[in-house]
């Protein structure tokens, strides 16, 4: 492959015979060389959880320096694209991983670490393909009519529920989603998204606010009725700013609390 150096565009104005000077359409090597292994990240080059080239082996397949190199990656890894393991290389980010596997979760216990409650216990109450509602096409990027998947399902911690969840997914991406493998599978659903169907959460958004608790929500999560939930809207991508999940989550706070790093 040659240099990742970008061409020059004319200035406004040279395309007419004016006398302006052309400037440098230009993004840092870096930058460049950044896309690039995305590309390489989104065409599935390196599936999640496998090791990436090294930096040498790159730089000689884009032509640049080792730091042009190192710098790129180390964006990505900042972004938690890719993971860096001391001595051992660096690793395509993945959702398996135990330190990760609920990433987008910032519900917290109010006493001990954030493991204190060990790993969610999942019930599963229905996944069917549905025609997507107004809101999900727009928020999936769906056209009107599209077909998408949606999930009901109830976490609990220490055998109390605690979040409701309602999930939506496009419905080509994921074809062959049915309740029996969301049901056999035992680990985190990204990491489902990851290993079954090629599609990895790179980032997410959020919007949160306090409800009150319906009586079907109050029903799943063994509150009353009007007890005060907060109720989370995540809207999740893969790479290139795809959206590829919506997920509405009301939760129970009167054991844990919502915590946010903030920079």
């Amino acid at each position: 492959m040659g240099s990742a150096l970008s061409s020059t565009a004319p200035a406004p104005g040279a395309s007419d015979g004016s006398s302006a000077a052309a400037t440098p359409a230009f993004s840092p090597l870096y930058q460049q060389i950044k896309a690039l292994l995305l590309h390489s990240l989104q065409n599935g080059e390196w599936k999640p959880g496998e090791p990436i080239p090294s930096e040498v082996e790159l730089a000689a397949r884009f032509r640049v320096s080792q730091g042009t190199v190192r710098k790129a990656i180390d964006e990505l890894a900042a972004d938690n694209l890719l993971r860096r393991r001391q001595g051992k290389g660096t690793f395509v980010a993945t959702h398996a991983e135990q330190h990760v596997s609920y990433r987008f979760l910032r519900l917290h216990p109010d006493r001990g670490n954030p493991d204190a409650d060990g790993p969610a216990e999942r019930q599963i109450l229905s996944c069917q393909r549905l025609r997507a509602p107004a809101d999900v096409a727009v928020a999936l990027g769906l056209r009107a009519g599209d077909t998408a998947v949606q999930v009901l399902r109830v976490l609990a911690f220490q055998g109390r529920p605690t979040i409701l969840e309602q999930i939506w997914l496009p419905g080509t991406p994921f074809k062959g989603l049915t309740l029996e493998v969301l049901t056999q599978d035992q680990g985190p659903m990204y990491a489902l998204f990851e290993s079954q169907f090629g599609l990895s959460m790179v980032r997410a958004e959020e919007k949160i606010k306090a409800v009150a608790a319906d009586p079907e929500a109050a029903e799943r999560l063994g509150v009353a009725p009007g007890t005060p939930l907060l109720s989370v809207e995540r809207i999740a991508y893969t790479y290139h700013d795809t959206p590829m999940e919506l997920r509405r989550g009301l939760y129970r706070t009167d054991h844990h609390h919502y915590r946010n790093h903030l920079s």
